[in-house]
């Protein structure tokens, strides 16, 4: 298992949409080990496989003590009208902005034994279940902000010490 470097704002990696798992096999293995160790570390709810720079469809979660993942996910519903929610991104570091999230989200995808599997929550969880179903599609969280909180975002990374 590795703790993969985290992908930054500006590579192009994080604006393609990933492709789905065709096949669970060793390499698809190796990678949720590592994405489950990179999700591991203190602060971090979730990291998308595009944030490690693999293209494909998969991510872990670390809510509430409870890490996870999920291959192929697909957001299947959400519910209640979106509320705005500080949030921040790996990607995107040091940057801490309020996006409009439902406060409930389900996912369902597959297990690494091909099985399907469904998770779903509220608060926290559907944040991240939302969150990272974004970033395989190539978006970040900085695509959802209002205009002006965006245009503040991005002065914001122009004048950071990692872009």
């Amino acid at each position: 298992m590795t703790v993969r470097p985290i992908r930054l704002f500006g590579d192009p990696v994080l604006r393609s949409a990933c492709a789905p798992v065709e096949k669970i096999d060793e390499g698809v293995r190796a990678l949720v080990r590592d994405l489950e160790e990179s999700v591991a570390l203190p602060g971090r709810a979730g990291v998308a496989a595009n944030q490690i720079g693999v293209g494909v469809r998969a991510f872990s979660y670390n809510v509430d003590g409870v890490i996870g993942y999920v291959i192929n996910p697909v957001v299947v519903e959400v519910r209640g009208e979106p509320e705005l929610i500080g949030e921040g991104c790996l990607s995107v570091p040091g940057l801490w902005h309020d996006v409009p999230r439902h406060p409930y989200a389900k996912v369902t995808g597959l297990d690494l034994d091909g099985n399907e599997i469904v998770i779903e929550g509220e608060g926290l969880m559907a944040q991240a279940l939302q969150h990272e179903t974004d970033h395989l599609d190539g978006k970040l969280y900085l695509d959802r902000l209002l205009p002006e909180t965006r245009r503040i975002a991005m002065r914001e990374i122009r004048e950071s010490d990692w872009f």
